[in-house]
This record gives structure tokens, C-alpha cells and sequence, in this order.
């Protein structure tokens, strides 16, 4: 039996210095049936040009307008035709076999429909993420984030989601949780779409799986680290280095992913948990971005679409 093919959807805006090690990881891959479709945000820093020189096996769809992350997947995704879909963030370099890893778990199981591996950050130390998991604040949460690799993640096993670093995805999942022809809810621009998708799946039976052979190495922040904090004290915090628009698409998508997706009873149950991440996170924007809340107040106008497809999701 031959290979399935993996498509390899990479969305990009102006991360052109990104590019040659991504794209060189994917095409050095081990495994045998690879595309890449590269999709550019109307990027102007001669992204398209680049890889058009440098990878000509790679089909670049450009758009005329930066479309973001989610609506930009879905494009790169509609314009592939693997069984597997790796949507890859143009920071990530993957190991030769990362693919192969990646095939080998979607396959061990019929219902796990998305898959994480080990993403490392540059230094090859330290862990940037094993997995996705939801918070009790209803914050998405990266499995073993900042830690150093001590092998404490090395056990393969099933995770709440694959994130959205590098997550590798069967395509009768995405099929089969699509709304209104969307893989990614495309009114969420960027953050939380991968939770969202993640979430959804659950609610349709698909599993997620974690497997540690899967090893890639992610610039955490390299595509969205925009602004530097002018405090010393907010350079913990990644919402600091965004620019207030994206800043105020992460707040609306929060309460959209909620809306969508949280059963009543547990919101309730984790509300207290809600609520304090709320104050933490009002606090730093009423002290020191109040120009996002104008662009957070617009975001809420997908409210009413999100419990429209919170009925389809849950029929309820």
C-alpha cells in the first residue's frame, strides 16, 4: 500500500527570513509523499518572490489582502489534496523524520484526528509545547511550556488538542467538523482558532494524540512579536509584544471560543478561574493599552454568528 500524502499548508506575512529553514525542513523529510502549498497574506517583503526563486515545487497561492491565520489556512487547505494536512507555522524547522512520526501516530488510531509532537524551542532544550490542553480560565495551555526536556513528556498518549504550531491533521476530521464550509472559524483571524478547532473535534467524538518521535524546534512569538513592552515588568507576558489590533482579536476570540464551545455546566464550575484570568488581563489592557478596547468592542460584532454555530456544534 503506498504512502498517504501529506499536505504541508504554511500561511505567511511577511516572514520571509522564516521561510528558508521551514521550507528546506519539509522538503528534506523522509517521508515520500509531500506537498507544500505556501499562502501569502499580501506580504511585502518579497516572501512570494523568494520562495518562487528558491522552492519551485512548492505552489503558492497569493492573496490580495492579508486574510490572517485561519481564513488562510482554510485557503491553503482547500487548495491541497492530502489525506494528512500539516499546518505549519512558518517559525518551525521539523527534524527529517518529523512527518513520518506524525503519519505513523495519526494511523495507529481511526479516531485521532489531529496530532502533536515534541516542539522544542531553539535551543533544543528547552520545551515549547507537547500538546495542547485547556485551562480552567479557559485559556489555551501549551503541555510543558518554558520547561526544560528531562524526558518528562516522552510517553506517548492521548492530549486535549494538537495546538497550533504544527499540528498534523486527518482530513475526515476537518471534513467532518467544518462549519458553514470553515475548517478554522475564519471571524477569528488568528488565536484561539487552533483551541477552537480542538474543541469542536471533541464535541464530534475525534481524538487528539501526543507523540514525542515528532520532534520540531519553534521561534515561540518569531510570526507575532510585533511591539517590545516599554516595562520591564510586561515582558513575561506574549500579549505585550503584540500590536493592539491583535491584542483585541485574541480578547474577542477568548470569549467567542467560550460561547462556541463551553458546556454550561463546566463554565460554571471553572467561573471563579474565569474570572480572575479575566481581571488580570482587563487590568494590563485599562492600564496600559486602553486603545485596544475600541477593536475588542468591534470583535464582539461575531457574538451572534458564534452562538449561531454553537447550535450546529451542539444543537442547543
Amino acid at each position: 500500500m503506498s504512502p498517504k500524502k501529506v499536505s504541508v499548508s504554511i500561511v505567511n506575512y511577511n516572514t520571509k527570513g522564516f521561510l528558508e529553514g521551514c521550507i528546506s525542513s519539509v522538503l528534506a523529510q523522509d517521508y515520500p509523499d509531500i506537498e507544500v502549498v505556501l499562502v501569502d497574506n499580501a506580504s511585502l517583503d518579497g516572501s512570494a518572490e523568494f520562495v518562487r526563486d528558491r522552492f519551485p515545487s512548492v505552489k503558492i497561492i497569493e492573496n490580495a489582502q492579508n486574510l490572517y491565520f485561519a481564513e488562510g489556512q482554510n485557503v491553503g487547505i482547500r487548495a491541497s489534496a492530502g489525506e494528512y494536512v500539516l499546518a505549519l507555522n512558518t517559525d518551525v524547522v521539523l527534524e527529517k523524520d518529523f512527518v513520518s512520526e506524525m503519519v505513523r501516530a495519526i494511523e495507529s488510531d481511526d479516531r485521532v484526528g489531529s496530532v502533536s509532537g515534541k516542539i522544542m524551542r531553539p535551543d533544543k532544550k528547552t520545551i515549547d509545547t507537547a500538546g495542547q490542553s485547556v485551562g480552567r480560565n479557559r485559556k489555551p495551555v501549551d503541555r510543558g511550556y518554558g520547561e526544560t526536556d528531562k524526558g518528562q513528556y516522552d510517553t506517548p498518549g492521548f492530549i486535549f488538542g494538537a495546538g497550533g504550531v504544527c499540528p498534523l491533521y486527518r482530513r475526515a476530521m476537518l471534513d467532518d467538523v467544518a462549519i458553514e464550509g470553515e475548517y478554522f472559524d475564519e471571524t477569528y483571524g488568528m488565536y484561539y482558532e487552533d483551541l477552537d478547532l480542538a474543541w469542536r473535534a471533541h464535541a464530534r467524538g475525534w481524538k487528539a494524540y501526543y507523540t514525542p518521535k515528532a520532534v520540531a524546534c519553534h521561534e515561540r512569538g518569531g510570526t507575532g512579536k510585533q511591539v517590545r513592552p516599554f516595562l520591564n515588568i510586561l515582558r513575561g507576558y506574549d500579549m505585550a509584544y503584540l500590536p493592539d489590533e491583535l491584542k483585541a482579536m485574541l480578547l474577542a476570540n477568548r470569549y467567542k471560543t467560550m460561547l462556541k464551545n463551553d458546556k454550561l455546566p463546566d463554565f460554571l464550575l471553572n467561573l471563579p478561574f474565569i474570572i480572575l484570568y479575566d481581571i488580570k488581563i482587563w487590568a494590563f489592557v485599562v492600564l496600559f493599552c486602553p486603545g485596544v478596547i475600541p477593536g475588542f468592542l468591534r470583535g464582539l460584532r461575531h457574538l451572534p454568528a458564534a452562538w449561531r454555530r454553537r447550535k450546529l456544534i451542539h444543537g442547543v
